[in-house]
């Protein structure tokens, strides 16, 4: 009896196949998965955009507690004081012109 293969035998490429498909698929979630490298990419770029909306949105708070703070009872800045009320009430000194 001789016994002659002439192609690898079904267990040889049915383990192969099967270390191709888990490379692959081990390779996409590293890549793409959602601990993957575009996923770090993209929170790191989100994380720098909500780094600035924070930064701009403390200078706002600083100023609008800067003028808080210039409209309070304790401090009272006529300049402001004459601005807002010019700008909200619509009130001009007795000695301007007013051009429409």
């Amino acid at each position: 009896m001789s016994d002659s293969h002439t192609g690898p035998a079904l267990g040889s490429i049915t383990v192969f196949s099967l270390a191709i498909f888990l490379g692959c698929y081990f390779t996409y979630s590293a890549v793409q998965g959602d601990y993957g490298v575009f996923r770090k990419v993209k929170i790191e770029t989100e994380l720098k955009a909500l780094h600035q909306e924070r930064g701009m949105l403390q200078a706002n708070l600083a100023e609008l507690e800067n003028l808080t703070m210039r409209l309070s009872d304790g401090f009272l800045d006529l300049d402001l004081l004459d601005e807002r009320a010019r700008d909200v009430l619509g009130y001009v000194r007795y000695d301007e012109i007013v051009i429409r």
